[in-house]
């Protein structure tokens, strides 16, 4: 089965169901205890490293890190997070971080049927399968419980996933399947990196006592232990590391309030993000409400170009998209609309790509999966005359009223008509300077504030970052039967809302005109037709009374985004002080990722990127090379 793959599919399990229980048939080992497994799951992993009075003691603003080496039914995981909830439900500003690895994941069905077994676990259990990602290779974030909850699921060899992860556990859970059926998870190596991920008062469980087990943990630095196991298995282990002398200092202090610069999709997603995760925010905009410049249409279709080839840049747009489909989903009824999206194949060489990448890749179904005309055509509600990709779990959304609703929050604080002028760096913290020569004093800094951050970020040298313009156009309800679902090509249509139904939009480089023009209606008009030849206008409208949008896009030199600690063209740290823009005309598909990564770094809590993915997005990249 491997052999038939493609990326970026990972292999799944391969299960035999006796009695409702479910067992490898790769392995020869059951996922859990046949009488009982989550009481097994508890005596083993909860219990008898103290776990829930380690939950307990967790300062405000602390988190706490589990690793686990084998996700299986994913049923520690739910264990885990009651214990969580009933040890921490006092103090709500605290994260726990679980980190699992999986190389044959189950299926979302399989995972359903496995979960079942516990009523009791069905809450979260339903939350668990309603936001499990799709079987694809890497690095999976979910978030739970407004951000209290951080689940990082990684699919594939265990090995790679340690290399690719960056974290320090708190507590491991030594979970594959027995050593004897599964020797690759149980390797010295294997063990080595569980000690590389650890630290002073790591402690680890596992059921097995196999000596060579035992001995490979005490060589890597854990003192072990035996303990009685649970029903017929007569032993199991627990270790830990030698304790930290002082526990180790936060990185941020929750009076320390973060001020982000721009007040668009990127900057009120991260506001967002560290707000629920209890940091105060100062969200800060020259305008006088958010999003009111390149956020700011009535709509936004959410899609991300995938790449022929699967490398790096294309495991980091469909990694955005599938974690965005997830993030906007508590936002669904209010800004965000999942009608699913078709990118259609309209010219001859868009066909020939989609042909391409068909035969290269191999996305899951509830991801993407191609369709032809008159499949299109269903979906659409309209006539397609050409093959296309089906994104079913893709839409549209409003991104001004997203932009709004984000920077609801008690502890974002707005401070807008305040335009940034100079940024100095003074002793302990920021001063920020407006043009109307107002000061503002802050300890720590994003600049989130699209192609105008070159020219306020307090760095020399040139940041390879520029303005595109793009001009959307509004086709009244009253001219256009509008399609059920959001179809993009050499444009994009929407589905009608408010009355109204956009598409768009012009790629403009070289052109600084902030004005809506006739001239940007009629090749949106122009291009739309020729993408939907047959698209059913109740009445065919005039470019020249026609409304719509100007918005200048920030992009970099390479197209890809940027999230990150601010640096100098030397490499240096810039103390306190984070980029985040650049996301071009995929803002709502990069923003929440992005938004999520950034805040993990601010708040030192483990990243959800891999260190693949995070190069990509790197901020020293803007500086133009030296030449040698």
């Amino acid at each position: 089965m491997t052999g038939t793959l493609k990326p970026p599919a990972t292999e799944p399990a391969e299960l035999i169901w006796q009695d409702g229980v479910p067992e490898s048939a790769r392995f020869g080992d059951v996922y859990f205890n046949r009488n009982d497994g989550l009481s097994e799951t508890r005596h083993v992993f909860i219990e008898p490293t103290n776990l829930p009075e380690r939950f307990a003691k967790l300062p405000s603003h602390g988190h706490f890190v589990i690793a686990e080496t084998g996700f299986g039914s994913g049923l520690s995981f739910l264990a885990t997070w009651e214990e969580w909830a009933r040890q921490t439900a006092q103090h709500q500003n605290t994260t726990l971080h679980f980190v699992s690895f999986e190389r044959y994941p189950l299926t979302q069905e399989e995972l359903k049927l496995a979960l079942a077994r516990w009523p009791e676990l069905a809450p979260l259990a339903e939350q668990l399968i309603s936001h499990y990602p799709p079987l694809m290779n890497g690095v999976h974030r979910m978030v739970f419980e407004g951000g209290r909850i951080r689940l990082t699921l990684y699919f594939g060899e265990l090995r790679n996933g340690l290399e690719q992860l960056s974290f320090n556990a708190d507590a491991w859970f030594l979970d594959g399947f027995d050593p004897q059926y599964n020797p690759d998870m149980w390797t010295d190596g294997v063990i080595q990196a569980v000690r590389d991920h650890s630290q002073p008062g790591t402690s680890l469980s596992t059921f097995t006592v196999a000596g060579r087990i035992r001995r490979s943990l005490e060589a890597a630095g854990f003192e072990t232990s035996k303990l009685p196991g649970f029903g017929r298995k007569r032993e199991m282990l627990s270790g830990t590391l030698a304790a930290a002398t002082e526990p180790p200092t936060s990185a941020i202090s929750p009076a320390d309030t973060v001020a982000i610069i721009g007040a668009g999709i990127a900057g009120t997603l991260l506001a967002r993000n560290l707000a629920d995760r209890g940091i105060p925010i100062l969200l800060i905009d020259k305008a006088d409400s958010a999003g009111s410049a390149a956020s700011g249409n009535a709509q936004g279709a959410l899609y991300a170009k995938l790449g022929i080839e699967y490398n790096a840049q294309a495991a980091l747009a469909a990694t955005a998209l599938s974690f965005s489909q997830r993030y906007y989903h508590r936002w669904q009824d209010d800004f965000w609309h999942p009608t699913g999206l078709l990118q259609l194949a309209t010219t001859d060489k868009e066909t020939e790509r989609q042909r391409k990448f068909c035969e290269r890749n191999q996305y899951p179904e509830n991801f993407l999966t191609p369709v032809s005309a008159a499949r299109a055509s269903e979906l659409a509600g309209i006539d397609i005359p050409v093959t296309g990709l089906w994104f079913p779990q893709s839409g549209w959304i409003e991104p001004a009223k997203a932009c709004e609703r984000l920077s609801q929050h008690p502890l974002i604080t707005t401070l807008y008509g305040f335009d940034v002028a100079q940024i100095e760096r003074l002793e302990h913290d920021w001063s920020l300077l407006s043009t109307q020569g107002n000061k503002h004093r802050v300890s720590r800094l994003v600049i989130a504030c699209g192609h105008q951050t070159g020219d306020i970020a307090p760095v020399t040298g040139t940041l390879r970052l520029k303005p595109i313009r793009g001009q959307v156009t509004y086709l009244p309800e009253a001219t256009v039967n509008p399609p059920a679902t959001v179809i993009c090509g050499s444009k994009y249509l929407n589905p009608v809302a408010n009355g109204q139904a956009t598409t768009g939009a012009t790629f403009d480089i070289r052109n600084d005109n902030p004005e809506v023009t006739v001239e940007g209606h009629q090749e949106n008009m122009d291009e739309l037709l020729r993408m939907l030849p047959n698209l059913p206008l109740k009445q065919a409208p005039s470019a020249e009374g026609l409304k719509g949008r100007v918005a200048f896009r920030c992009t970099t030199h390479d197209y890809q985004p940027v999230a990150g600690e601010l640096r100098t063209e030397s490499g240096a740290k810039v103390e306190e002080a984070y980029l985040f823009t650049g996301l071009g005309s995929k803002g709502l598909v990069w923003g929440p990722l992005l938004a999520e990564y950034l805040a993990d770094l601010i708040t030192g809590q483990p990243p959800c990127l891999p260190s693949d993915l995070a190069r990509r997005v790197d901020t020293l990249r803007l500086y133009p090379k030296p030449e040698s």
